[in-house]
């Protein structure tokens, strides 16, 4: 599972995303609880906005309870409780980046792993935005990113460790950006949850 990835530039942003950047600054290396940049479209076009790197932040976790949500399965998004609200209203937005990272094992360890395509551009993955009321009285935004076996994958079934199911997050195609911001359902919604081919995908150096 991506845990990590690195997110666009501002300028990235308006070039390739045609979107105004957010006021708030963000770190170049995205983990959990990192705020990042995601792009949503809620009928009026799209826009960015922040959001925390996981869908229940650790803040808002039970007490007690340890558990990541900065991936939700597409097998089971519209049944796990964390999501599947969020999934059967279509609270999808895009989560743009320049690569993702990955373990490999091939040299019998791991290596962490930079992917991104094979024209060096940014790109975005498919993921879900939820809203959390603080004590505050403000709202705060979360997200996650959607991921699919990658067992077939050429590139992605050489992440993870040995024996473990492979996974990918889902690359959106930039001519498919609108539609799947647009989407209202989730029944639409999954036919977008396919592999992006491995040969416009490259390891980063």
């Amino acid at each position: 599972m991506c845990v990590n990835f690195i997110p666009p530039t501002r300028q990235q942003l308006t070039e390739y995303f045609h979107v105004d950047p957010p006021e708030e600054e963000w770190k170049s290396d995205i983990w959990q609880d990192y705020r990042a940049p995601l792009i949503i479209d809620t009928g009026t076009g799209a826009f960015t906005f922040m959001a925390s790197y996981g869908f229940i932040p650790k803040a808002h976790l039970p007490p007690g309870r340890r558990f990541t949500t900065m991936n939700a399965r597409a097998e089971t998004v519209g049944q796990l409780h964390s999501y599947k609200s969020a999934w059967h209203h279509c609270q999808l937005c895009l989560v743009p980046m320049q690569a993702f990272v990955e373990p490999c094992y091939e040299t019998g360890k791991n290596v962490w792993t930079r992917i991104g395509l094979a024209n060096g551009e940014p790109f975005a993955v498919a993921g879900m935005w939820r809203g959390w009321q603080e004590r505050d009285g403000t709202t705060s935004y979360s997200f996650t990113q959607l991921t699919i076996n990658a067992d077939d994958h050429p590139l992605m079934k050489r992440m993870h460790k040995p024996g473990d199911e492979k996974r990918s997050l889902v690359i959106v195609p930039q001519e498919q950006y609108a539609n799947w911001l647009q989407c209202r359902s989730p029944e639409v919604a999954r036919t977008f949850l396919t592999s992006f081919p491995a040969n416009q995908m490259a390891i980063q150096g």
